[in-house]
């Protein structure tokens, strides 16, 4: 009998190796180019700007991490990347890989002074707020919205799928950026009316999203701040990726106020990469959760369990998880 590896803790320990690889063809392009026609590494060389000492390493490290495929030396996207990865398509997911390149991979290398000092390690460590600047240039606000559709539009695919709609007729996604759910949502159930409540400035963002998608005649836009106005009143109140970025007494507070928009039988839904509640096997919302304290003042990931005995405690009387895509779930509660 073998004895132990130490292959399982070096491959953790480096895994930093595999994903700025990643992050840094995502940042070039490669899997755009490579979705406009499959190339040989002297064209791409060319066409990216890449010097050719590292070149031929990079673009085969690409395809042993199975996002590039290479046969008879042309290199062509794996299926995923294509779909996922090429910014020319509407399931373009890079945009959080990207600010994951520009910003979160800098700031955690910080993870243990934030570990040790519970402090955020972005740019409020350095006197700057990141969410008041993004929010104050409508570019790079047009760009974080697009990326937050990014990670959510699986969740959205899943809820638009697994909850029981046909028994409601309007919702409110709170927090909701581009739009990407509510849009989702219309399209799979067209006798829906929706609300996108979210800060000012997100509206024209959100307006335009809605309108290339031929859906402003059923979704609209609110503008409010969900900690100094109510929520609008609906059948379903929607709140995803927004509870994770809070202090306890904030979520509770979020919690409450759902209940108070919402009629009697009505329905709150929040997702969020909920941890399990054994925190032995999510990962990612466990990760997440540290990337909370990188970025959050308060901010942190949770349970099944602790969202329910939230809900519980703001009056909702059933309450159950469901799994969504990847590392999401969402946890549902009936007033």
């Amino acid at each position: 009998m073998s004895g132990p590896s130490p292959e399982h803790v070096l491959k953790l320990g480096m895994g930093f190796w595999a994903s700025k690889t990643l992050l840094s063809a995502v940042e070039l392009g490669v899997f755009t180019v490579l979705a406009g026609a499959p190339a040989d590494l002297p064209s791409l060389q060319k066409t990216l700007g890449l010097h050719e000492r590292s070149a031929r390493d990079f673009f085969d490290s690409l395809v042993a991490l199975k996002v590039l495929e290479r046969e008879n030396g042309i290199y062509r996207n794996s299926a995923e990347a294509d779909l996922f990865l090429d910014k020319a398509k509407p399931s373009y997911v890079g945009g959080i890989l990207e600010m994951a390149n520009a910003r979160l991979y800098g700031f955690w290398g910080s993870l243990t002074e934030a570990l040790r000092s519970g402090q955020r390690q972005n740019e409020a460590k350095h006197g700057t707020d990141f969410f008041a600047d993004i929010y104050a240039d409508p570019d790079r606000l047009r760009g974080f919205l697009a990326a937050m559709s990014g990670i959510s539009a699986g969740a959205a695919h899943a809820i638009a799928a697994k909850f029981n709609w046909k028994d409601y007729n309007s919702f409110v996604d709170v927090g909701s950026a581009q739009g990407m759910m509510p849009v989702t949502l219309v399209r799979s159930h067209p006798h829906l009316a929706g609300i996108g409540f979210d800060l000012p400035p997100v509206g024209p963002v959100f307006e335009a999203f809605v309108a290339r998608n031929g859906l402003a005649e059923h979704v609209r836009f609110q503008a409010g701040n969900f900690f100094e106005q109510a929520l609008p009143k609906a059948d379903v109140l929607i709140m995803g990726h927004i509870l994770h970025d809070w202090s306890l007494a904030q979520k509770k507070l979020l919690i409450g106020k759902a209940f108070d928009a919402l009629p009697k039988g009505g329905a709150i839904i929040v997702y969020d990469a909920i941890i399990d509640d054994q925190r032995r096997e999510n990962t990612f919302g466990l990760l997440m959760s540290l990337n909370m304290l990188i970025e959050t003042p308060e901010g942190y990931d949770y349970t099944g369990a602790d969202c329910q005995s939230w809900m519980h405690e703001a009056g909702f009387s059933q309450t159950r998880v469901e799994p969504l895509a990847g590392p999401d779930s969402m946890v549902v509660g009936i007033k």
